[in-house]
């Protein structure tokens, strides 16, 4: 009876202990220790500011907090728990992160406490050490093993860690260094920081608010290009040489990243040249910058400004698949992981991730326009300036107004090609007048706009459909099984926006009338999910439909010839364009040659007789005041060319010329057609490019010798007639 009565009472003890840690979790939030409570009425509570009644007062000793018990959740965390276990932590944490030299020799010499009850468990059974107390020499020997074997292992742990980060060292160090030489003219936080304060006290406070906007410019821009180089020489260059991955996967996590170096790089530089040519005399700290808007102006506009556009919307637009793809390539790949790891524990990389560099670079073009608004403010009595600036900020609005239309225009481009890749292949529709439509005749318009509507059919039965707004159509898709199909209702899920009607339903808010223009007209009824939802697409139908090409310049349904023909032409169009920017090239080369070689065999001449060439594709102007002095060039070579090489239809009677001539004179063509359409060249006078031809006698001769072939391409081409008019 004794027995059973101690283990009743032990039982007791282990369900009021239960009892007890049950209650104690319940009332333990965010770190308190709450415990129940008999407070007044006049108490309020810490978290919602009102009073407590006596049954729902709940108080934690450790930070003297009354709340009510529906609180407890809302309350922040408790600050004297939080410092306890920040002590306790500090209390606990190894010696190594106090005494990194004491850690090093640690992990050198092997620590024969670390686990040792883990490595001795996996090296000796508790059988033979039980077995053997009595052979002390043995059970020696045994511990000696284990011990040895735990030092080889915390020597090699320390090592390879050692090796990683002596790795990542390797990768950062160099960079580092490189960024923070370039960078030494803006590591201060201000301007009025980094220049002595004798010399601020000499300017007024209107030049000095100027000034430090501008060192904000300067100083933010070379930061975008410190993260640029980030990403080029450790993320790119590590994915690439370390991690092996595919070239495309990081084309597509780094898209653009060259282009976007080389324009920034090159802008960075004529910012830091303008602050070289601002130093006070024998100062080397001492600067102001008093011209910026030619230089914001020239960047912001002209070619600058399209290279701009392309390569920050093919940027912008892809940021999220690059996100994205990164993300999942850091989740199956664990070389990625170590090495993204190990990247990170340098200086350098602390607050520059992967995303976070991706995030920085699309955002940096956003922030032009505040700090130009800014410098622009501040800029005081200087008429010149303040007009460059405005120009500058007004070119930018409109680069940021285009690049955001182009980034959507390809956000809906590529999401016209997942919905296409969606689309069962098997899937048709039958549209008013005959014919089929099928899911490729979506790719070769436009999307304008997507989204959910419910299309009402006979008997007050409603659908889900997915609508896109096309260039020309309206299509309503429904989903099923992951895939979309056409929507086979009671009408056509096609409608042509050639004079579509669109009318509000009296009394509803989110409805909404079609009136298609076929014979006979179908009216469609459909719904919005609110109001302003039905007005954003009664307004964009309306604009798609007042700009909707005509049928005879944009068919409803595209034939299989009309497709094939369509392509090949899209094919040759791309493929001049290619073969018309290496012609270009080439003829820039031949430029540069011929400027070098009467560069040097005029060497002896005096300056006056040879003026370097300011341009060198203006003799066969028709715009130009020269433009006439080629009229006899051109009558001579025809003549020529009639009397001797184009011997009726036998073709030519002499050997085909040297290829680099027969080369250049087609550049000429070239010349002369891209002038024909309107594109402009370079200036350059006749007495310009006899002063740079002087002395190649052998390139002004074959130029004469072999005019006739060049006439002979003229007369071949469809539009030289009116080419050669020009003259």
């Amino acid at each position: 009876m004794m027995c059973f009565s101690v283990q009743n009472k032990e039982k007791e003890r282990l369900k009021e202990r239960e009892k007890e840690a049950r209650e104690r979790e319940a009332r333990s939030s965010n770190g308190h220790l709450f415990t129940s409570l008999t407070v007044s009425s006049t108490t309020l509570c810490s978290s919602c500011n009102r009073s407590i009644t006596a049954k729902e007062a709940l108080s934690c000793p450790a930070c003297n907090v009354t709340i009510h018990n529906r609180c407890r959740d809302s309350l922040a965390s408790c600050a004297k728990m939080k410092q306890r276990q920040q002590k306790l932590a500090l209390d606990e944490r190894p010696s190594s992160a106090i005494y990194p030299s004491d850690s090093l020799r640690q992990s050198l010499l092997g620590s024969r406490r670390v686990r040792s009850g883990l490595s001795l468990a996996k090296s000796v059974s508790t059988n033979n050490i039980a077995g053997g107390l009595e052979d002390s020499v043995g059970l020696r020997r045994i511990l000696s093993q284990s011990t040895e074997s735990l030092n080889f292992r915390s020597r090699t742990l320390s090592m390879e860690s050692l090796t990683d980060e002596s790795e990542c060292v390797c990768v950062c160090v160099p960079l580092l260094e490189e960024l923070q030489v370039e960078g030494s003219c803006v590591q201060a936080d201000s301007w009025s920081l980094a220049v002595e304060p004798n010399f601020l006290q000499t300017l007024h406070k209107d030049l000095i608010k100027q000034q430090d906007v501008i060192y904000e410019f300067i100083q933010t821009e070379f930061h975008h290009v410190r993260t640029l180089r980030i990403m080029e020489g450790v993320y790119r260059r590590g994915m690439q040489e370390e991690v092996m991955l595919e070239p495309g996967v990081v084309h597509t996590i780094f898209p653009c990243l060259d282009q976007l170096l080389e324009l920034h790089s090159g802008f960075l530089a004529e910012l830091l040249s303008r602050r070289r040519e601002g130093l006070a005399d024998g100062s080397s700290t001492n600067f102001t910058v008093r011209r910026l808007g030619d230089l914001l102006l020239r960047q912001f506009s002209g070619q600058s400004a399209d290279d701009m556009k392309k390569v920050y919307s093919e940027f912008c637009s892809r940021h999220p698949k690059a996100v994205k793809l990164y993300k999942e390539v850091l989740s199956r790949d664990r070389r990625l992981q170590q090495f993204v790891r190990r990247a990170c524990r340098g200086p350098l990389l602390r607050r520059h991730g992967v995303q976070e560099c991706i995030l920085l670079v699309t955002q940096r073009i956003t922030k032009y326009p505040v700090l130009i608004q800014r410098i622009l403010d501040n800029t005081k009595g200087n008429e010149k300036e303040v007009q460059a600036l405005s120009q500058a900020l007004a070119k930018l609005k409109e680069l940021l107004s285009a690049v955001d239309l182009e980034v959507l225009d390809l956000g809906r481009a590529r999401r016209l090609q997942e919905i296409q890749a969606r689309l069962d292949p098997r899937a048709q529709a039958e549209v008013r007048g005959g014919g089929v439509f099928r899911g490729g005749e979506l790719l070769r318009r436009k999307l304008l706009h997507e989204g959910t509507l419910l299309w009402k059919l006979q008997g007050s039965r409603m659908k889900d459909v997915q609508v896109l707004l096309m260039s020309d159509i309206l299509v309503f898709l429904q989903e099923k099984d992951q895939k979309f199909t056409f929507a086979s209702l009671d009408k056509s899920p096609v409608i042509s926006l050639n004079n579509l009607i669109v009318r509000d339903i009296a009394n509803q808010e989110r409805g909404m009338y079609l009136i298609s223009d076929s014979t006979p007209p179908e009216m469609y009824e459909l719904h919005a999910s609110s109001k302003e939802d039905r007005r954003t697409w009664m307004s964009r139908i309306q604009q798609a439909a007042l700009s909707c090409p005509s049928r005879d310049d944009f068919p409803l349904i595209e034939t299989e010839d009309k497709a094939l023909l369509r392509r090949l032409r899209a094919d040759i169009q791309q493929k001049d364009r290619e073969v018309l920017e290496l012609l270009q090239e080439r003829v820039t080369l031949f430029s540069d040659l011929v400027q070098a070689t009467a560069h040097g065999e005029s060497e002896g001449e005096t300056v006056a007789e040879v003026r370097p060439p300011s341009s060198n594709r203006n003799l066969f102007r028709a715009d130009t005041p020269h433009a006439p002095r080629a009229e006899p060039l051109l009558l001579a070579a025809i003549s020529e060319g009639e009397g001797g090489f184009l011997g009726g239809a036998g073709g030519f009677r002499r050997s085909p010329p040297h290829g680099d001539v027969l080369i250049f004179l087609v550049f000429l063509v070239v010349c002369l057609l891209q002038d024909r359409n309107g594109n402009q060249l370079q200036e350059r006078s006749l007495n310009e490019v006899k002063a740079a031809s002087r002395g190649n006698h052998f390139l002004l001769t074959s130029l004469h010798s072999f005019s006739p072939i060049f006439v002979f391409f003229l007369t071949r081409h469809p539009k030289n007639k009116s080419m050669c008019e020009m003259f």
